[in-house]
């Protein structure tokens, strides 16, 4: 008996454990994981080299520049998307706080209609019009409560400026996601940022444009008032808030001297660097118009233009320094290179006492023509309760008829539904071609690597390298020795063919039938898949680093995922014993959106099985909080179908369970 028990616990450890059983499925020789981001990031520096060569021309001459400069311009234009209508600002002030040599207002104004933003009004003792100042807030949650702005906003009040600091969009008093009490459904501002960003991008608009409409009102509304004086208007922010003033200066042009501190936009740098920020700062097709740090704040010059520094910031020091040279470049062409400045500290993030000191000083020298240095007393503060401008504490809970953002989209999403004019089959797959940015392909070339046996199935491993385009891994079951194959099946899964491949009796249950069986990792799953510690789980997607990047340069993730499977089609139409067969595909997971658009491009695919697909588009728009959105997020497609025509356009060739 004991030897019974030896020989079975030998076998044993001939058989593949589970963790050995996915290692004999991997085709790829190298550390696969950094396959993808490598791969985009190549692509991000093809992008921005073009932009270096353009920025190259121009610093040739004033004129060049100045072209630049427009195209800089219209570029930004484009990718802000549509910006809503001027509607009646019905501004308020809620309160009013007496303290020694200015007040503070307590301000709210709607943006659009029913979209509540609060804002704190810092206004001098005395009569007379004053400068102002736009102060633009980062990602603290107390916003315009937060300590450091408040002494920034009592900085420049008591060196006589007019001064609003605005809360942003999900923070401060402006939670968009809430429940019905007003507590938070995220983690915090970034998290909705981000999830909001998503929504928007479906709809051809973004979070960093609807921060920036915010703001634009807000100086509407600042120059309603008397104590203001419209000639001489200023603009800062630091990092996120940096983020929306640099927005800000490429937009609207009735700033006169602004500064940027901890300044951070989705630059060539810093996404190589630190991966994607969140959506306030994301804007899609940013990286493929050639936008980097320098373009927006370069849209403002000549006007006077400060950077602040914290040398041993996180935000990378060095992509300051350039923007600052850069800078220093094209004021020096259009001969105001005293204009802009530089000033660095020897501290970290954040707008402290000497970048204070600073600012003011700067603003003073070219708003009230006065260059003596400013000094910062100690300055009290108050605690954010002391400052809301609603009795809550959240617009949501403040106001019935609130409207969100989540709700501006989703009404938008539905007023594009109804209105969509029906589509030919024609017209469906140029859109499908449009969205899905798809780039002329190259025949595919598969690389054998060597076989691997697991649970009684032979499994071809092959790598299929298409030029341009990311390596992708695929395994291949062919029916028993000597029986040709009658039909092929590609089988998609979100956790990769790995999961599939152990399905090892339904497997068999296809080779028996005669056909072959394909499982291929579209880029990002399986093999591929890029490692968690680079996505940050505040942003609610697994893959948020390479859905982003894709974003950025313009090639959204579900489109590359298209290609993929396209790459696998072109193979299998060329590979002998293959050709010419039926070919169907099955797909489990939110893959089954890429498998959907490519039978809609190719009628290759005679039939499509989707198991568990999302149903629509506007699944996002319905569960704001929902993970993994940007997978298959495609920038203004709502603009032009939803997946129900997809699936309608695909008649019996689709089946789902």
């Amino acid at each position: 008996m004991k030897s019974a028990f030896v020989v079975l616990a030998a076998l044993s450890l001939l058989l593949p454990t589970p963790a050995a059983a996915q290692k004999a499925y991997n085709v790829i020789d190298w550390k696969a994981p950094a396959t993808l981001s490598t791969y985009l990031l190549q692509e991000l520096h093809g992008r921005y080299d073009q932009r270096r060569a353009a920025w190259g021309q121009a610093t040739q001459s004033a004129e060049r520049m100045r072209a630049y400069q427009d195209s800089a311009r219209a570029r930004f234009r484009r990718v802000l998307g549509p910006l809503p209508a001027r509607t009646p600002l019905r501004a308020r002030v809620t309160g009013t706080l007496a303290r020694t040599g200015f007040r503070i207002e307590k301000v709210i104004y709607e943006s659009t209609p029913n979209h509540h933003v609060t804002a704190n009004l810092y206004v001098p003792d005395g009569k007379g019009k004053r400068p102002a100042v736009l102060l633009f807030c980062g990602h603290e949650q107390e916003s315009k409560a937060t300590e450091s702005y408040q002494k920034t906003a009592i900085l420049f009040a008591q060196n006589g400026f007019v001064v609003l600091v605005i809360d942003p969009i999900s923070q401060g008093e402006r939670m968009q996601l809430t429940d019905a009490a007003g507590k938070p459904l995220t983690r915090g501002g970034t998290t909705e940022h981000t999830l909001l960003n998503a929504q928007a991008a479906l709809l051809g608009r973004s979070v960093p444009a609807a921060q920036l409409w915010d703001n634009v009102r807000g100086l509407d509304y600042l120059l309603t008032r008397r104590e203001v004086d419209a000639a001489r208007i200023g603009c800062l922010g630091n990092s996120g808030g940096a983020t929306q003033t640099a927005y800000f200066l490429g937009f609207d042009d009735r700033v006169k001297v602004a500064a940027l501190c901890s300044y951070v936009a989705a630059g060539e740098r810093n996404l190589e660097l630190t991966g994607p920020a969140d959506g306030c700062v994301m804007l899609p097709g940013a990286g493929q118009a050639g936008l980097d740090f320098t373009e927006y704040p370069l849209i403002f010059a000549p006007k006077p233009l400060q950077l602040l520094a914290g040398r041993y910031d996180f935000v990378d020091y060095a992509s300051m320094q350039a923007t600052h040279q850069e800078l220093q470049q094209a004021y020096g062409l259009f001969g105001q290179p005293e204009q802009v400045g530089m000033f660095t500290y020897d501290d970290g993030h954040g707008i402290s006492q000497p970048k204070r000191e600073a600012a003011v000083t700067w603003f003073r020298r070219f708003l009230l023509q006065d260059a003596t240095p400013v000094r910062e007393p100690n300055l009290a503060t108050l605690p954010e309760k002391d400052l809301w401008c609603t009795a809550t504490g959240q617009v949501n809970t403040a106001f019935q008829q609130e409207v969100t953002l989540p709700q501006i989209y989703a009404e938008e999403a539905k007023r594009l539904g109804q209105t969509r004019p029906p589509l030919t089959a024609e017209q469906l797959q140029a859109h499908v071609q449009q969205q899905l940015q798809l780039s002329p392909t190259t025949p595919a070339v598969a690389e054998a690597k060597e076989e691997t046996t697991v649970k009684g199935i032979v499994w071809q491993k092959l790598l299929l390298r298409r030029a341009g385009e990311s390596p992708l891994p695929l395994l291949l079951a062919l029916p028993a020795a000597g029986v040709a194959p009658q039909r092929v099946v590609i089988m998609l899964s979100d956790g990769g063919k790995n999961t599939l491949a152990d399905s090892s009796a339904y497997i068999q249950g296809y080779l028996r039938q005669q056909t072959a069986v394909l499982l291929p990792d579209l880029r990002g799953l399986g093999e591929t898949t890029d490692p968690a510690a680079f996505n940050d789980p505040k942003y609610y997607n697994r893959e948020y680093r390479p859905a982003l990047l894709s974003l950025h340069i313009g090639r959204p993730l579900l489109g590359q995922r298209v290609t993929d499977i396209l790459t696998v089609l072109d193979w299998v139409g060329s590979k002998a014993g293959l050709q010419g067969k039926p070919l169907e595909m099955r797909a489990r997971g939110q893959v089954g959106v890429a498998a959907l658009h490519a039978a809609v491009l190719t009628e290759r695919i005679s039939k499509l099985e989707l198991l568990q697909a999302p149903a629509s588009f506007q699944d996002v728009l319905r569960e704001p909080t929902r993970k993994d959105t940007y997978s298959w997020v495609l920038p203004g497609v709502l603009r032009r179908y939803d997946l129900p025509q997809l699936r309608q356009a695909l008649g019996p060739r689709l089946t789902e369970k």
